[in-house]
């Protein structure tokens, strides 16, 4: 099967966006790591990890492939846990655990 895309074209395509992805990453560590950032962007900087997180799992939890993005109570129950737990806890592994116990208990039964 012959797609038109010579091998040139895909690794030249490759090497430039590793190059670009390096610089945008360096741009903040390099450039500005030795720095002391302001008060405000350390403040907002915590909320990275909490804003990209769930909106990386939320759509595997409501629109799971497995079930060709129907709904599914096991998955469903699996995320409530996992943020009950985490949040009465205040223990990361252990909502994770919590969490993937549901589910294979849940998936076991249903």
């Amino acid at each position: 099967m012959n797609s038109g895309i010579s091998d040139l074209t895909v690794w030249l395509v490759i090497v430039v966006l590793g190059i670009g992805t390096f610089l945008i990453r360096w741009s903040f560590l390099g450039a500005l790591g030795d720095r002391d950032m302001p008060a405000w962007v350390l403040r907002m900087l915590r909320y990275t990890p909490v804003a990209v997180l769930p909106a990386l799992v939320a759509p595997l939890v409501v629109w799971p492939a497995a079930t060709g993005g129907q709904l599914d109570p096991a998955r469903m129950a699996a995320a409530a846990v996992t943020v009950a737990v985490g949040l009465w806890t205040k223990n990361m592994i252990g909502a994770i655990v919590a969490g993937a116990l549901t589910l294979f208990t849940m998936l076991y039964m249903l």
